[in-house]
């Protein structure tokens, strides 16, 4: 008999979110975690935006389970007392020709079955936010921001409750299969061999890396990691000039630099996007130049010298530069076994779904 029903790699959102699927459905899980606390990778550095879903490709990963995450994650923070603010969002055209990629993000929402989109024209968006430059705009009211952290600690405490581990400081070092599944190799002060019957994982920039360590998982089904680093500029001297999320049209790759006021009140700008070759986490303040030029197309009014250099991520992604946004990839063509690729934005607000999309495909 095996140690655990279940073992995942990585304690992230999505990591804690399949943990918490299976927990729910009576396995016994365990999460192994590098770090000594949950969350510490991609699921730290993020913008903590809670996505309506309008973005995404017809048919994708993405597109279905960030609407199914999103209408699962606002009763969730409710009844874990979880701190969020549903703020709606406005992506906004600040020029006549961006208004066709408006008008196709507004039919890619409705063909992703969003609820609560409409297209409104620029006085109307400057009536919702005065300091705001458009010509035309989207509004989503479903967009929000939350506690990333506050939702981590309440995924944490169901698993626990439920009888399931996390083990911090535990880096998975691989796996072999067996008989009932797979005998996996724990490190850390505590070195180990565990055995478990089903293997999940959700490794974020260490899910590549993690897959090699599994014995009989294909190379080939190993896609390419590239690491787009984002940075973000805090808005210092100034009130925060927007209520609501403000978004540009989409870039090749990536959503575009956006701006959120936090749930402590302090205005960001981010994440612009950079192909790097290894993680580094300082925030170029010569980047800050860029963040000029694009935040002052919607805000006009955007004092010199307000940008602050504040912190950055690094998104696991399957493209390179230039080329367009792949999809998700759960890829379960060994039995037993789950692998997780390029789980990037989208992937904080789908992490329910996901969890549930596992836990279906391991025919839990």
């Amino acid at each position: 008999m095996a140690d655990f029903d279940v073992t995942i790699v990585g304690a992230g959102a999505v990591g804690l979110a399949c943990a918490y699927a299976l927990a729910r459905r009576g396995q016994s899980v365990v999460v192994l975690e590098r770090e000594n606390r949950i969350g510490a990778g991609v699921s730290s550095r993020n913008s903590e935006v809670i996505h309506a879903g309008l973005h995404y490709a017809t048919g994708s990963l993405k597109a279905r389970l960030c609407v199914e995450g999103r209408r699962a994650l606002y009763p969730f923070l409710d009844a874990h007392s979880v701190a969020y603010d549903k703020c709606g969002k406005l992506i906004v055209a600040t020029e006549d020709a961006e208004i066709p990629a408006l008008e196709g993000l507004l039919q890619q929402g409705e063909i992703n079955s969003v609820e609560g989109m409409r297209r409104i024209e620029g006085a109307e968006a400057r009536a919702l936010e005065p300091q705001l430059r458009a010509v035309a705009a989207i509004e989503s009211v479903e967009s929000g921001l939350m506690d990333a952290h506050g939702y981590m600690l309440a995924l944490e405490g169901e698993i626990e409750a439920r009888g399931g581990a996390i083990a911090l400081n535990a880096p998975f070092l691989g796996a072999s299969p067996g008989t009932d599944g797979y005998s996996v190799r724990v490190g850390g002060e505590a070195a180990t061999t565990i055995s478990t019957g089903q293997l999940i994982i959700a490794a974020g920039l260490g899910a590549q890396t993690c897959a090699r360590g599994v014995e009989n998982f294909p190379a080939a089904r190993i896609p390419k990691l590239y690491l787009g680093k984002g940075s973000y500029f805090a808005l210092q001297g100034v009130k925060a000039p927007f209520a609501r999320l403000i978004y540009p049209p989409p870039i090749p790759g990536a959503l575009g630099t956006h701006y959120r006021r936090d749930l402590g009140g302090v205005a960001r700008f981010g994440p612009d996007l950079q192909f790097v070759d290894h993680e580094d986490y300082v925030v170029d303040p010569a980047r800050a130049a860029s963040f000029y030029d694009t935040v002052r197309r919607f805000w006009p009014s955007l004092p010199d010298g307000a940008l602050q250099p504040d912190y950055s991520g690094i998104r696991p992604k399957l493209h390179g530069p230039g080329e367009p946004q792949d999809d998700f990839v759960i890829d379960d063509t060994v039995e037993s076994l789950i692998c997780l690729f390029g789980i990037e934005s989208p992937g904080l607000t789908s992490s329910l779904a996901i969890g549930e999309e596992v836990a279906r495909r391991l025919g839990v």
